[in-house]
Order: structure tokens, then sequence, then C-alpha cells
């Protein structure tokens, strides 16, 4: 444990059930358990006073995702030293900041999370994997204690109860992002190319859900995952004839895939496109990388330098970091908080919840808001391409996506 105090287009108005996490790997699940007295409020000040924040950074420092923990990690303490104008103090009051390794456990995150409760901690932020949040925001209610999710993007987290919210980007704004570039989907076919795991099955079901509701046709190929020729897949994508593929795919067989569609002409025969992941990625689309539209939840620069992703990017770098995909998720999610201190008090956690439903705010990737019937971050989304190859291989922006334009249904919190 490591303690440290640090100084436009028309909105969709559509409705479907809470979605997979497409986005990002998902774990088993444990029980969550209550810790604690499960106080919502202290005896301390409510407002002004030195009393401490102490802040539960609860997030992947080993384990799978320990990369885009990293990101977050430095995001954080970047956008903790901006919103405290150096100071490290929100409202007068010290922010102290406790960082534990969850490893991508439920159970491990669950286990600190009660800790730190236990131990009168009223604000958790973190989790990089979907699993580990759908057990923190349990446990965060339980205890009336404020959480803010990170790149977890599980649609089940929005609107899960009142004292969970999201500093990062859902699989529902992904999907959406992907159908900008169909056009109309009516009538349109789609075609979702995953392997049949868990996480291929979740994208399918994700398109069906957002695009089929449109009108789009959506079907699927599904390789197993052990499959290393992937070359028939790539056919069986071509002679479909659809007019948008959507490619989810994980593992190391990925620069194999990209290969075979472009070898194949399935990358020529029309619209491809894939999220855009981290910095560590792009050299593994190859020569395909330049025929493949990426939807884009971020990359340095794609905010278009405004004062924050300024800020933020300066902060990581100062601080030793590199800027990347979920930088911004960090940066945000400590925004968050010093707005919840300011605005609602030391240890009042209604107070906090209260402070950021409704807030809309200047963020990294531009003008943001949390929707307070549901805690849900609308936020702008990008469209990219890939310009070159390798090691050489860098995100340019295409297009920037509103974020009414892409927000997703309103989903009124479960309490």
């Amino acid at each position: 444990m490591r303690r440290r105090a640090v100084g436009t287009v028309q909105r969709r108005t559509l409705t479907a059930t809470a979605l997979g996490a497409a986005g990002l790997l998902l774990v088993g699940c444990t029980a969550a358990g209550q810790a604690g007295s499960g106080s919502g409020s202290g005896s301390g000040s409510a407002k002004g006073g030195d009393e401490a924040v102490k802040v539960g950074l609860v997030y992947s420092r080993t384990g799978l995702l320990a990369a885009y923990g990293k990101q977050y990690r430095d995001g954080f303490m970047a956008g903790l030293d901006h919103a405290t104008k150096g100071t490290g103090k929100a409202g007068g009051h010290p922010i102290e900041v406790t960082e534990q390794d969850d490893a991508g456990d439920p159970g491990k995150a669950v286990s600190a999370a009660k800790n730190l409760i236990g131990k009168g901690y009223k604000v958790l932020a973190g989790t990089t994997d979907s699993g580990v949040a759908l057990q923190m925001a349990p446990l965060a209610a339980q205890n009336k204690v404020l959480y803010v999710n990170g790149p977890a993007a599980t649609d089940a987290v929005t609107g899960i109860n009142a004292y969970t919210f999201r500093s990062g980007r859902q699989s529902y704004q992904d999907i959406l992002t992907a159908g900008t570039m169909l056009g109309d989907p009516r009538g349109k076919k789609v075609t979702v190319l995953a392997q049949d795991s868990t996480f291929g099955q979740a994208n399918v079901a994700a398109v069906k859900a957002v695009l089929g509701a449109e009108g789009a046709k959506v079907g699927s190929v599904l390789a197993p995952p052990s499959a290393t020729d992937l070359t028939p897949f790539a056919r069986q994508v071509k002679a479909g004839g659809p007019d948008l593929v959507f490619v989810a795919w994980a593992g190391a067989t990925a620069p194999a895939l990209w290969t075979a569609l472009d070898q194949q002409g399935v990358l020529s025969a029309g619209k491809v496109v894939t999220g855009l992941a981290g910095t560590a990625s792009y050299p593994v689309f190859g020569a395909a990388g330049t025929k493949v539209s990426f939807l884009a939840h971020y990359f340095p620069g794609a905010g278009g330098g405004n004062a924050v992703e300024k800020a933020m990017l300066d902060g990581v770098e100062k601080a030793g970091g590199t800027p990347d995909l979920f930088s911004t998720d960090g940066f945000t999610a400590a925004q968050m908080i010093v707005r919840a201190v300011e605005e609602g008090g030391a240890t009042d956690t209604a107070a906090m919840v209260k402070a950021l439903e409704g807030w809309s705010f200047d963020g990294v990737k531009g003008r943001q808001q949390i929707r307070a019937e549901d805690h849900a971050l609308v936020q702008p989304m990008f469209v990219a391409e890939l310009n070159g190859t390798g090691a050489a291989a860098k995100p340019e922006l295409v297009s920037t996506l509103p974020m009414d334009a892409v927000a997703p249904p309103a989903k009124p919190s479960a309490g």
C-alpha cells in the first residue's frame, strides 16, 4: 500500500437492456458484502476547515490490465494537481490518496475497499476491470461512500445506484460511435467478426442491441479462440457482403487476423471498424492499419489541444509517465472528486453526490456532463485513422462526435 498527499447530431433515444463490457475483459464475480458503519455522513466540518479527505484508489497495478491501470493512475495524479491548482486541497481539505492493487481480481478489490471503508474512507476511485466494478458499486451503496469508476466500460455500472459514478466511457458509447460510420442504419448489413468467447459474444449482443434497434441487419462470424488460420473466417465475412464490419478481437492472433482480412480483400470491399486501443497496439495492424476506421475513446491530441488536455499531457509527462488511452479517465475522476469535496464537504457523501449530479465541465476530451438521473458521463467520442505502420503508426483525428450524439439511453438509478 502506498499513501501520498498530492499537493451536431440529434441525440439518440434508443432503449435497450444493459450491455456487457464489450470494451474490456470480464472476470468472475465475488459477493460484495458490507464494511464499516454504513454512515453516509460524519461529525466533521461539512464545508471548509482542514479535515483531510482520504481517497482510496483501487486499480490494477498488476495483472492483465496493469498497463491500463498505470495510465489511469498517472492521469489521476495529474488531474488532482490540476484541479486543486497545485495545492493538494479541495475546499480547504487536504486530499490524501491511498493506492491499492486489485490485480484485476474482484475479491481483492472488495477486500481492499472494505478495509479502507472500515478506516473511515468516504471516497473510492479506480477500477480498470468491469468485473471488479460490478462488485465495487454495490459495496459503495451499502456503505454510503462515493465511488468513481474508472476505465471499466460495462454499461451495467450506469444507474446501478446513487453512489456510483463513472469517469470513463461505456460500451454503448463505443457502439454508437461505430454506428455513425454506417450512416442511416436502416436495412444496412452489419457483420460482427469476433472470437467465439464471452468477450466476442458480448460484442455481438451490444451491436445487435444498439444498431439492430435502429434497423440494421446484424449478423456475426465467430472464430474459435484457438484458431490460428483465420483466412476461412475472412473469406466468410467477404462472402456476406456487409456494409459494415465491426471487428472485436483480443489476443496474440490479432496480427494474423488483420493480415487475413487484408489479403482476402475485406478491407477494400467496405467499411471496417474496430476500437482504437493504447499506443502499444498500433503496430499490431501492420499494413492493414491504414485501411481501417477506428472508434476512439481517446488518444493524445484527440481533444484538439484544449487547455484541460494540455494540462493532462504536461502533468503526466512531468511526472515521468506517458499519456495514453485511459489517462483521461484518471484525470476526469480527480476533477470529479475535487468538485464533490469543494461543493459537498469532506464527510457528507449525500452532499457529494448532489454536487456531481448534472455537473457540466470542461474535460480532457472537451465539454462533458454527468447526467443526473443515472450518472452516465456524457462525453464526446472520436473517429480516427492510423497513418504509418509498425513503430511509426500514429492516430490522426477524423471527426469528433458531440457528447449528445453518442449519449447512451437514460437509465434511472436503482437507488
